[in-house]
Parts: structure tokens; C-alpha cells; sequence
């Protein structure tokens, strides 16, 4: 495990978006435009029409994943995770109606329906980064400078 505080201040971005926007690609572009090196997606919700994840299918090292699409209207009920160097790793719950709840890892290619509004807290001062584990073929996050 690693712990790695946040030595000074953060900022709160909220983002709008609008009916066609492409969640993650208009995500990676905020992130980008608004420089935001290392923060957090804290809060996301709104509706889909069009939802892509992955999931993992076993428990050994390198994982293997799946990528799904759910194709019809869908309630995004929460998206979160790190940024971390200015690259987001965002995991997303969806339901619809009376179906069961569905989750994942965020991809490419997910279409906003309705609306979705989602807020990024960037942390200043914090030093992390995630470093490649060959053993394991996985990407750690790490104190930025350490092995």
C-alpha cells in the first residue's frame, strides 16, 4: 500500500455536459485544457445513451479484461477515480430501470444522453505517478521519485 499526501491546496472543476458529448474523450479534454496534472473525478452523474467499460475476467497477473457496450438509455448513477499525470483511470456505474446495475472501468466511445455533470478536484502538491510492474504487467500508483 501506498500513502501519498497532498502537501498543499486543491480546486474544484465541475463540467457540463451535453447531449452526443463523448464522456471520457470531453473528460480528457477538460483535464487537458485545465492542466489538471493530479486530482480526483469525485462526483458523476446524468444519463447515457451509449455506455463502453471493461471488467476484469480472472484473478491472476497480467489481468485480461473484457470491453462492453450497453446500448439504450441509461442512468449514470456514479463516476470516479484518479488523475494521475493528467491521465484519468475513471470507473463508472449505470442502471436502467428494472434491469440489474452494471459497472466498470470507463472507456472510449460512452455518448451522453440527456445531460451528465461530473466534478474534478485537482490536488496540488501532490507527487505520485503510476510506475509499470513488469512482474505483474499492471501499472502501480507510487510516491512520484521513488522505485
Amino acid at each position: 500500500m501506498n500513502v501519498i499526501p497532498c502537501t498543499t491546496g486543491s480546486k474544484i472543476y465541475t463540467i457540463g455536459f451535453e447531449p452526443g458529448d463523448m464522456l471520457l474523450e470531453k473528460l480528457e479534454k477538460a483535464i487537458k485544457e485545465n492542466n489538471i496534472r493530479n486530482g480526483a473525478v469525485i462526483s458523476g452523474i446524468g444519463t447515457l445513451k451509449r455506455c463502453r467499460m471493461h471488467y476484469v475476467t480472472h484473478t491472476g497477473f497480467p489481468p485480461k479484461d473484457v470491453i462492453f457496450t450497453l446500448e439504450k438509455p441509461l442512468e449514470l448513477l456514479s463516476i470516479n477515480g484518479l488523475i494521475i499525470e493528467g491521465k484519468p483511470h475513471l470507473h463508472i456505474v449505470v442502471s436502467r430501470g428494472k434491469e440489474k446495475t452494471r459497472g466498470g472501468h470507463l472507456e472510449s466511445g460512452s455518448e451522453v444522453l440527456y445531460l451528465a455533470e461530473v466534478a474534478i478536484m485537482e490536488f496540488e502538491g501532490l507527487h505520485a505517478e503510476r510506475k509499470y510492474d513488469s512482474e505483474r504487467g499492471i501499472n502501480l500508483l507510487k510516491n512520484k521519485g521513488t522505485t
